[in-house]
């Protein structure tokens, strides 16, 4: 098939394999938050996804403001805020003073929200192993690199449908 051809003919009838695609992401999707909330001992992993990924962010980025978080996660500020709430709340993240403009606040991540953020990120490391037991090294490269490649196709698509609107 070609970049040019759509994958649903003409009949209305999906292309086996982007069916068999579509099934099996949805089925990832489910599963990893199952795992993700069934895991115990060491391995539960209490943080949710949202705040897993803004202290990530965080940390990446160092401090930074609501619209400035919002444009690194590509969602809309609005979210950040709500999402960022009870981070501050629960003394994970701080807000600081802007040092380019004393009115303004940055987000920064505390030193407890650091801690947490690298207590979750080794315990998901760990149940990922679990999951890849067995894997080949090149298995567990060609999979994270298909993944990562999935993504980036995915946050393409949203920009470019987000720019659309």
């Amino acid at each position: 098939m070609t970049p040019e051809q759509d994958p649903i003919d003409p009949t209305g009838s999906a292309d086996p394999l982007y069916d068999r695609l579509q099934h099996e992401v949805a089925l990832f999707a489910r599963r990893a938050e199952q795992t993700r909330l069934g895991a115990v001992g060491e391995l539960r992993n209490s943080m949710d996804r949202a705040a897993y990924l803004l202290l990530g962010r965080l940390e990446l980025g160092g401090p930074m403001g609501v619209k400035a978080l919002a444009q690194a996660m590509t969602i809309d500020s609005s979210t950040v805020t709500r999402q960022v709430t009870p981070l501050v709340e629960q003394g994970l993240v701080d807000r600081v003073p802007n040092p380019d403009d004393g009115r303004a606040v940055l987000l920064e991540l505390s030193t407890e929200g650091r801690d947490r953020l690298h207590q979750v990120r080794n315990a998901r490391q760990r149940l990922m192993a679990e999951i890849c037991e067995g894997w080949s090294l090149d298995d567990r490269e060609r999979f994270t690199a298909l993944l990562t490649r999935f993504n980036a196709s995915m946050e393409r698509r949203q920009n470019r449908t987000a720019s659309d609107s």
